[in-house]
């Protein structure tokens, strides 16, 4: 089949709003399929087939992840080229003609016919293979009209890789007929890229050249790839359908997910064909719950894109990540809980329904606020629910509080960013360079006694210890002996054996924070450090000295994290890096940097579900010798212990299994 060329910037915006809406659907589709999958062996399952489950969730899920960077690689190529990125989406089921004839898009619960549709979904170009029964188009039609027309029409293509040829054409052709600089006016500033999205090969797209990298790497991972590519996803699901047929063989009855809904759907629908009304409860209202989510998370991503500035953009993505964490774990119980009593044994699941208004928020940083106010909705809805249903009252409760510290940690956000455009309007009005301002001392915490905290009261000086936090450096044990007399029974601290200035001298030796201090004697408290910096230990953690928010919370100027995954206290080191042999070089390659315009100043790192910390503020990130690996304003650092390009995420936890 020739395939058609975008004559026009109309054109080819229309070209990849489908390729955008192509990745949202497959996504969502290997998302249903993953949800629906048990959970455990009483699942009817033997503990080798749970083994199995396990491995192929994980593997559809990571799949699910890439082809979000694919939705994202085609977001950012619409913005280069002057459109709005395009988070929206034709609602579950598609109607026939919204897609080609033989891309048959649809939710259903994962099984053998499934997998299949999804091998012929991500099927080569000139690959002969049947699609899986129950997924044949409902007729056969054409699509295919004049692309050299003013309004924008709809092309006919075998598989995705042929549509994505079509837009490399139309870019190569436009570019020619209209010049690169005409065709490439999108700011790629409004972009997301790696650092900001961590989602594999997701670059800025400033160019032909760029933009048709950016294409290849799709291709090259799923749909197109070549049929030898180990790694694309039709090999992979590929190697999954092998070991299906395998586990069949050693078992006939062998059912490895829940009988859930075919295109399950929130309200009465028109037809029942293909389509299945949740209506039980608790199902309906779990249903509601986490279709709210999913928009939310689409909406906070969609704002992304908008003249919101690096750090906002950096917040809003993680923001968006970790709602879709959320939306997990209540798909996943969604899928175990009865649809509608007219369809006896079959199961809920998530119908990804959009709303019109999905990606219709103004793109400036001020929108925050109405993202805030959503998640508060969402939260007081979660405890109304938990209230409600007892029987989740544990998943709808966490649910619930993960959304409103999200919301909090949003709106601290943007109270920093707020306060740093006055503070930067304040010191242009008088004529003061912000390099040049001096260092202002933090804020002295509360004495707030938090669980395993003590507060020893001294004359002068009050010692703070959190034992939690403590990796047995054991300065303070050598320093001040008398002070801190180790595997003595009772009370080992005792501040007044030395002076203040000896207390706060070992204080500020503490790597951890496990001794802080608070002086009553009227002297400077703990001030931020000039310059921020993450400091790599050899097979050990990241030790921070910073003015350190995390997660949203203030913990004062001095931290050790876990980057091995095995700490018992995550995101704070307890020394399992030793027990578990834990190897990383504290002395990586050095990336090239350039120096930062401020090197203090709050540094906010956020630990993501499951995945990495996410670091944003101004940052040096140097060698267990001091060396300078990095400097950067935003990145994320491998916490699963399993990263290839440490001290940096690159993507492994989704892949290992990590738990946080």
């Amino acid at each position: 089949m020739q395939i058609a060329v975008p004559t026009s910037r109309e054109q080819l915006w229309a070209l990849l709003a489908e390729a955008a809406e192509i990745e949202h659907h497959l996504m969502c589709c290997y998302l249903y399929a993953a949800f629906s999958l048990k959970q455990s062996s009483e699942e009817s399952l033997s503990d080798s087939e749970m083994e199995a489950v396990n491995r192929w969730r994980r593997e559809i899920v990571a799949v699910s992840v890439e082809e979000m960077g694919h939705l994202t690689i085609v977001c950012n190529i619409l913005s280069s080229l002057g459109a709005p990125a395009h988070f929206v989406h034709q609602n579950f089921p598609i109607a026939p003609g919204y897609h080609p004839a033989g891309i048959v898009v649809k939710l259903a619960p994962f099984d053998r016919q499934t997998l299949a549709h999804f091998i012929y979904l991500e099927r080569p170009d000139g690959t002969d293979i049947a699609d899986g029964d129950g997924f044949e188009p409902p007729r056969r039609y054409s699509r295919s009209l004049d692309m050299n027309r003013l309004m924008t029409v709809c092309t006919d293509y075998e598989t995705v890789g042929e549509l994505y040829r079509s837009v490399a054409a139309g870019l190569k052709h436009l570019s020619v007929l209209m010049g690169e600089s005409t065709l490439f006016v999108g700011d790629p500033e409004h972009q997301l890229d790696e650092d900001v999205a961590q989602l594999p090969g997701l670059k800025t797209v400033r160019c032909l050249e760029t933009a048709l990298s950016a294409i290849d790497s799709i291709v090259r991972q799923g749909e197109g790839a070549d049929s030898e590519s180990v790694d694309s996803h039709y090999q992979r699901f590929l190697r999954m359908g092998y070991e299906y047929d395998a586990l069949l063989q050693e078992r006939a009855d062998f059912c490895p997910a829940r009988a859930g809904a075919i295109n399950p759907v929130m309200r009465p629908p028109l037809t029942q064909e293909d389509r299945l009304w949740i209506r039980e409860e608790p199902a309906a209202a779990l249903l509601d719950l986490g279709n709210a989510l999913y928009n939310h998370c689409l909406r906070c991503v969609a704002l992304a894109y908008g003249d919101v500035g690096r750090p906002t953009q950096t917040a809003l993505v993680a923001a968006g990540i970790e709602l879709m964490h959320l939306l997990g774990s209540v798909a996943t119980k969604l899928s175990s809980l009865p649809a509608n009593a007219s369809a006896t044994g079959v199961t809920a699941g998530l119908s990804f329904a959009t709303v019109r208004s999905a990606a219709a928020m103004i793109g400036e940083a001020g929108s925050i606020e109405v993202l805030i106010e959503r998640m508060h909705e969402i939260s007081i809805r979660c405890e109304k629910l938990a209230s409600a249903y007892p029987d989740l009252q544990t998943m709808l409760r966490a649910t619930g509080a993960a959304t409103d510290h999200l919301a909090k940690r949003l709106a601290g956000h943007a109270e920093r960013c707020r306060r740093e455009e006055e503070a930067m309007r304040d010191s242009a009005q008088v004529g003061v360079v912000a390099e040049a301002v001096a260092p202002q001392p933090a804020p002295p915490q509360p004495l707030i006694q938090r669980d395993g905290a003590k507060i020893i009261r001294g004359s002068a000086v009050d010692l703070v210890y959190d034992g939690p936090r403590c990796i047995h450096a054991r300065h303070c044990v050598l320093e001040l002996p008398a002070v801190f007399k180790a595997n003595t029974p009772g009370e080992w601290i005792h501040p007044e054996a030395a002076t203040a200035e000896a207390l706060i001298t070992v204080a500020h030796m503490c790597p951890s924070g496990a001794i802080g201090y608070r002086r009553r004697d009227g002297g400077q408290e703990e001030m931020a450090p000039a310059v921020n910096l993450v400091q790599l230990r050899e097979n050990g953690p990241l030790g921070i000295r910073a003015q350190l928010i995390l997660d949203g919370i203030p913990v004062g100027m001095r931290a050790v994290l876990c980057r091995c995954g095995a700490s018992a206290n995550k995101p704070f080191c307890d020394g399992s890096h030793n027990a578990i042999h834990f190897q990383a070089s504290g002395e990586p390659d050095t990336v090239a940097s350039q120096p930062l315009a401020q090197r203090g100043g709050p540094l906010n790192i956020d630990p993501e579900t499951d995945g990495p910390l996410l670091v944003s503020g101004s940052v040096e990130i140097c060698s267990g010798t001091g060396r300078t690996i990095n400097r950067t304003t935003t990145t994320r650092l491998c916490r699963c212990g399993g990263s290839g390009n440490k001290p940096f995420c690159d993507g492994t936890h989704r892949a290992n299994g990590f738990r946080s």
